[in-house]
């Protein structure tokens, strides 16, 4: 083999594992850890979940879905008869950034690009001071498509957001009817 050939060689075996390392760096977001002790691996497998409802805020496509814990809760009359939700119930929203649909022909938002991950989970033992409930936002970059637990720390929404709600032990969103 020349010297040229070695050279081609050489950078072609260098690219492939230049594509290859890249390869096998893509993120396990479920490795990720809040202050609180919540892990994105608590919610493992929401993509799965049951629909619970959506919801639309000027800047945001929202879809809540449940796991079957919180969704049987739902499906027994919980909250609106007064009961608490199940230790183990979790909530995961799903929330886009919108833009104006380019195929429908009318106006419809759909979801641009991934925001971020809000989850609630209740466990009153871990989180006695706001009703029970845990919460996490993981944020979501389209750029590198790498969450990370959102910027403004821990969120504490059981003692702000979510005390209007407290009837319905902290949950906003109903179950939908189908």
């Amino acid at each position: 083999m020349n010297g040229k050939s070695a050279l081609i060689v050489a950078t072609v075996v260098l690219a492939l594992a230049v594509v290859g390392a890249m390869a096998t760096s893509t993120q396990d977001k479920y490795t990720l850890k809040l202050p609180n002790g919540l892990t994105f691996s608590d919610w493992k497998g929401y993509e799965d979940w049951q629909l619970i409802s959506t919801s639309k805020t000027d800047d945001r496509l929202k879809v809540i879905l449940g796991n079957p814990t919180i969704i049987a809760a739902f499906k027994s009359g919980i909250p609106g008869n007064g009961k608490p939700f199940p230790e183990g119930s979790k909530i995961a929203k799903v929330q886009w950034k919108p833009k104006k649909s380019t195929e429908a022909p009318f106006v419809v938002d759909v979801p641009d690009t991934l925001a971020d991950l809000f989850f609630m989970e209740k466990d009153s033992k871990r989180f006695p001071e706001t009703g029970g409930w845990g919460y996490a936002q993981f944020d979501y970059d389209p750029a590198s498509a790498i969450y990370s637990p959102d910027k403004a720390g821990t969120p504490s929404c059981g003692q702000v957001c979510h005390v209007k709600v407290k009837a319905k032990d902290y949950v906003f969103h109903p179950y939908q009817v189908r």
